[in-house]
């Protein structure tokens, strides 16, 4: 989870039995997007964010895991029920140097 990312999203899918890793808990609080990126590819894991500068990264061919970007106000359940989507359906390897839509 990106750091701005409400808490309630990390918490609904915790409760729905998804491994989340927030960016407090991972130690990357104010790092740039291109670590976050680094960190969650080392780890094989997606991010889910809704900071636009993502998907630029995503554009120039920064390599990734993969990303999920939803908009800014966007309600917490739809992104909940947006990721479990995900969750359910795509492999990680699906993933890899993907970008999802919520």
């Amino acid at each position: 989870m990106d750091e701005h990312v409400p808490k309630a999203v990390s918490q609904g899918l915790i409760h729905r039995g998804v491994d989340v890793l927030t960016t407090q808990e991972a130690g990357l609080l104010s790092v740039g997007d291109e670590e976050h990126l680094k960190y969650a590819a080392g780890a094989g894991r997606v991010i889910f964010t809704q900071d636009a500068d993502f998907l630029r990264l995503h554009a120039e061919g920064f390599s990734h895991q993969g990303i999920v970007y939803a908009p800014q106000k966007t309600p917490v359940s739809n992104i909940i029920r947006g990721l479990m989507l995900i969750f359910d359906i795509l492999r990680p390897e699906d993933m890899v140097n993907h970008v999802e839509f919520l």
